[in-house]
């Protein structure tokens, strides 16, 4: 089994901190009294940090049947069954509408859907890397460090199709 790296882009790296600075802020100013707000409603923007950080991408695993999705405390299985096959694709995420998910705090992840791929499930850190699955009845985007390198391991001694 072999690992590849979910690297962050740098739209991704300015949502992510831009809104988890906003969320600490909003807490801060809701904990600390400046709003006439009750004390347990600051945590409710530390709630949504943390829930969106449990969906994060960290790496994706290659095995013989399947690449597995390391996110912070679980692992998803994308089963490589039916594999029809497999290319990368920089603009692949380009003027996707995002039907259910995560649209840049620490992944992108969820549902997405555009004219070029129809709808998908998105595993994304970096948009720039993106590889598309075609499952033939379905798409999956992945966004591993090496690319070309994440087909070869996915397509080897696999018939495609």
């Amino acid at each position: 089994m072999t690992t590849h790296d979910a690297p962050w882009s740098m739209p991704l790296v300015f949502i992510s901190s831009t809104t988890s600075l906003l969320c600490l802020i909003l807490a801060g100013v809701i904990g600390g009294g400046f709003v006439k707000l009750p004390v347990w409603v600051a945590l409710f923007p530390l709630a949504f940090l943390v829930v969106a950080a449990l969906f994060t991408v960290r790496s994706y695993m290659v095995s013989q049947d399947a690449v597995i999705v390391q996110r912070l405390l679980w692992k998803t299985r994308l089963p490589l069954a039916g594999l029809k096959s497999a290319w990368h694709d920089p603009m692949a995420m380009t003027k996707s509408m995002r039907t259910f998910g995560n649209g840049g705090l620490f992944s992108f992840t969820g549902f997405y859907s555009n004219k070029t791929l129809g709808p998908y499930r998105a595993y994304v850190s970096d948009p720039n890397r993106a590889v598309i699955m075609d499952f033939g009845s379905s798409k999956v985007v992945v966004s591993p460090r090496a690319p070309e390198q994440f087909i070869q391991e996915i397509t080897a001694s696999r018939p495609l199709g």
